[in-house]
This record gives structure tokens, C-alpha cells and sequence, in this order.
């Protein structure tokens, strides 16, 4: 009997490490990510939109004092208005940025354009050596269909070759919608057009 007990016990001791291991690496930080947590080289679908659940874009009502056309991001809700008039907005669902790259301020689109070039600022390429340092537009960069620069910022809205991320908050800065949304927002919205950034929920 002492020795099926012994032995018991010793299965369990060995098993221990394994089960600690296995804990930590549940709990382990996701690695950092790119800019738009995004992967370079994967395909990106210009028709793809998110077409069911909360982030499935949808005219809502929208109290707002701003022009027509004026964006406005809540960061906190994970959610994009486009500014439509009489009390109502387009709403999409955006990827934000992750803890301590979320930021709130006036902006305003300085210029857009389709199947953007992709190049990580300086303190990107410090932070993850490991990413080019240029990557030409199209399918496989993960800046997606279209970009819309926000003032003098490094700061973008665009698409992503990462659907299934909407919704998370995961990027250095950057908003970013599924790239079929993304092109509905670029026929939408204008340069020069205003761009609000707020990390509070709508009231």
C-alpha cells in the first residue's frame, strides 16, 4: 500500500512543472504586434465586410453637433460613426489601439489612398527590428484596401488582411476596418473632412 502511495505521489511531483508550464504559458503576454497587428504577406479580400454581430456596420441614431461626413471614433466602444445628419450615423466596427497606444484628439484626413504603401516609423522598427522597412500596396500588405492619414500623424484609418481582429485592440494607434467597410468609408469620406477621437462612450 506505501508503495502505490509512493509511487502516486511521485507521478504527481513530476506532473507539477508540466501543469506550472502549462499555466504560465496560458497567462504569457501576446507578443507584440505590428502597427495594425496585422501579417505581411497574407492575402487581403477587398469585398470582405463584417456582416453579422455588434460590429457589423449599420445606420444608428447619432446626437451630433458636427457637419455631415465628420468621423468620429470611440475608441473605449470599438466602433466608428460617420456623421450622416438629423440625429443619425454610419456605424462600423475598427481594431484600436492596444493599452498605452490609445490616444484621443482633433484630427482631420489629409489624404487617402488605395492599396497604400506601407512604411513603419522610426519607433515602430525600435520597438520590433524584425519588420520591413517598406512594403509596397496591394493583396498581401497588412495596410489593406484603403488608408485615410489623420492630420500630420503617423496615425491612419485603414483596412486590414486581418478581419477576424475588429473588435480588439491590439495595434500601436491605428484604427482599421475590414477592408470591403474601409472602401464604403473611403467613398464616404472626403479629405480635409473633420476626424474625432474620443476614448469615452457616446452619451
Amino acid at each position: 500500500m506505501n508503495r502505490v502511495l509512493s509511487l502516486a505521489l511521485l507521478v504527481a511531483m513530476l506532473a507539477m512543472p508540466l501543469a506550472t508550464s502549462a499555466l504560465a504559458q496560458a497567462h504569457k503576454p501576446p507578443p507584440e504586434t505590428m502597427d495594425i497587428g496585422d501579417e505581411p504577406g497574407r492575402v487581403s479580400t477587398p469585398e470582405t465586410i463584417i456582416e453579422d454581430g455588434p460590429y457589423a456596420r449599420q445606420m444608428v441614431f447619432f446626437r451630433s453637433s458636427d457637419p455631415p461626413n465628420t468621423v468620429v471614433i470611440h475608441t473605449s466602444e470599438r466602433f466608428l460613426y460617420v456623421v450622416m445628419g438629423n440625429n443619425r450615423a454610419l456605424r462600423y466596427g475598427i481594431g484600436v489601439g492596444r493599452e498605452g497606444f490609445q490616444w484621443a484628439g482633433l484630427q482631420k484626413v489629409t489624404r487617402k489612398a488605395e492599396w497604400p504603401d506601407w512604411t513603419p516609423p522610426p519607433e515602430m522598427i525600435q520597438r520590433q527590428p524584425y519588420l520591413p522597412r517598406f512594403m509596397a500596396g496591394g493583396p498581401g500588405n497588412p495596410m489593406g484596401a484603403r488608408a485615410l492619414y489623420l492630420g500630420s500623424t503617423v496615425y491612419r484609418i485603414h483596412g486590414t488582411n486581418q478581419p477576424e481582429t475588429i473588435g480588439q485592440a491590439i495595434s500601436s494607434g491605428c484604427f482599421r476596418l475590414a477592408n470591403g467597410d474601409v472602401i464604403d468609408l473611403f467613398e464616404r469620406v472626403p479629405v480635409g473632412a473633420k476626424v474625432v477621437i474620443r476614448h469615452g462612450p457616446q452619451v
